[in-house]
């Protein structure tokens, strides 16, 4: 049996929202874990700390318009400050490149980044709706 998990898409505002929100769809409110980085998601998809303990899964995205509003650029610049002030030197000016086409509204947005690794690392498991 396929199992279903329900993200509601007018609870995510923020990336940190979304962390909430999907730990607590696949383990439980103020149980699930894995670190709240784009990494650990991926991860965490992959079979990692925090996977859904069925083997098979969908997790369907109610309302997933509300969420890529919220997660569109401002909340990319954001997540993007955040990283600057935290990255390696060596990785700055990436980081900039970045940062300097989001305040453009240029590029993915934070709503991107998490449709990409759930399309790599778990293809075909996630609704939008």
């Amino acid at each position: 049996m396929t199992a279903r998990y329900v993200l509601d898409g007018t609870q995510i505002r923020t990336l940190e929202d979304f962390w909430k929100v999907i730990m607590d769809a696949f383990d439980g409110p103020g149980r699930g874990y894995f670190g709240r980085n784009l990494a650990a998601f991926a991860d965490c998809l992959s079979g990692g700390p925090g996977h859904p303990d069925a083997d098979e899964y969908i997790v369907d995205w109610l309302d997933h318009e509300v969420s890529r509003g919220h997660l569109g650029y401002p909340e990319t610049v954001r997540q993007l400050e955040f990283r600057l002030a935290r990255c390696h030197p060596t990785n700055r000016p990436a980081v900039s490149d970045d940062l300097k086409a989001a305040r453009e509204e240029h590029g993915a947005t934070v709503f991107d980044w998490l449709i990409e690794i759930f399309e790599d690392r778990a293809p075909g498991v996630l609704r939008l709706q």
